[in-house]
């Protein structure tokens, strides 16, 4: 196949309406992914073994299996599931899929940042007599979320580059139009290269602002250790 410039200029315009489609999907799911992180948190905190070894076994299952088959399932199986399946749209199912998948991820990321409260932390809010809903609004969490924001952002750019899994369920995004032109005109190589050029500009300066934050959290933390030494 031989380049051709005037392919690629002419396929900017339609993979530009995609992108906005792209980046309207990571949020979502990463919105999903956000609030129902802490689903998996509290389901841990249920006094009963046998539940909370279940709800890890599904948390586990979950992280470990592909997150393509895990759309595949959801968009063509679960419909299929007596009683309790339900046909969703492809965005919905993209959400849905996507976003329970990393949600399973962004539980480890609050939990690590919620055992990093000192323990005298903890005791502290005990001793003042605090109710359970004070003690985690106003002692743990506004200590425990600051240093897992790196981490958060991180995860944040991964869904973005995980998000073009959508395409293979019918979610009209970039990586979609990039097919559909290239099965319509049999170009594939430069509508792709439009695909991968988005992501790139996309995704590498918010990794670099992830970077700064990451090192402006270890600074402060790196201070605040010194300081209490």
């Amino acid at each position: 196949m031989i380049w051709s410039w005037e392919v690629f200029f002419d396929v900017i315009p339609i993979i530009f309406k995609g992108m906005w489609i792209t980046l309207g999907l990571t949020i979502a799911c990463y919105l999903f992914a956000v609030i129902f992180g802490f689903f998996w948190l509290l389901m841990d905190q249920v006094p009963s073994k046998v539940f909370r070894w279940t709800v890890r076994w599904i948390a586990e299952f979950i992280r470990s299996t592909p997150p393509l088959v895990q759309l595949f399932f959801i968009y063509y199986a679960w419909p299929m599931v007596p009683v309790v399946g339900v046909s969703l749209n492809p965005f919905a199912a993209a959400i849905l899929g996507l976003g329970i998948h990393f949600s399973t991820y962004l539980s480890e990321v609050y939990r690590s940042g919620i055992e990093s409260v000192e323990k005298g932390q903890w005791e502290a809010a005990t001793a003042l007599n605090l109710s359970t809903s004070q003690k985690w609004l106003k002692v743990i969490l506004p200590q425990a979320i600051p240093p897992t924001i790196p981490m958060l952002g991180n995860y944040l750019i991964i869904m973005f580059k995980e998000v073009p899994l959508a395409s293979t369920i019918g979610v009209v995004a970039m990586l979609h139009l990039a097919n559909d032109y290239g099965a319509q005109y049999y170009k594939y190589v430069e509508p792709l290269t439009v695909v991968a050029l988005f992501f790139l500009l996309l995704s590498y300066p918010s990794a670099l602002l992830i970077k700064k934050l990451e090192i402006k959290f270890n600074r402060r933390f790196d201070k605040k250790y010194v300081t209490e030494s």
